[in-house]
């Protein structure tokens, strides 16, 4: 059982989303159970499921839900181009949250390439 909390990629993604509750706070109050609540999701999703996958027996599984976080990083990138565009973020906030998003997409990409390697060698 590996420690989640020690994987950078986990802290990164954990900030990520803490940074997401924070610029969601100045939606518009229509859109609460809307795209506010998409964001946040698909937000927590990527350190959630690293956690998950850190609780599971093998790296397998491991990589399984480090590819789910990856589709929410994905998902919640397409929302944060959505709330730009319907200016709710404005282009300083955007550019934030797409860097930091794309760093964590990086990262699990990384490591999900690392452990594929990893499984391949065995």
């Amino acid at each position: 059982m590996k420690d989640y909390k020690k994987f950078l990629v986990w802290q990164k993604a954990h900030q990520l989303t803490l940074e997401i509750y924070r610029v969601t706070k100045n939606f518009p109050k229509e859109e609460v159970y809307g795209l506010t609540s998409q964001m946040k999701r698909a937000a927590s999703s990527i350190p959630m499921n690293i956690a998950e996958g850190c609780g599971r027996n093998t790296d397998k599984d491991f990589a399984r839900f480090l590819v789910i976080a990856f589709g929410s990083a994905n998902e919640l990138e397409y929302q944060v181009i959505l709330s730009t565009d319907l200016s709710y973020l404005d282009q300083e906030q955007s550019a934030t949250l797409l860097t930091e998003l794309e760093e964590v997409k990086k990262m699990l990409n990384g490591l999900i390439k690392k452990i594929n390697n990893s499984n391949a060698e065995s």
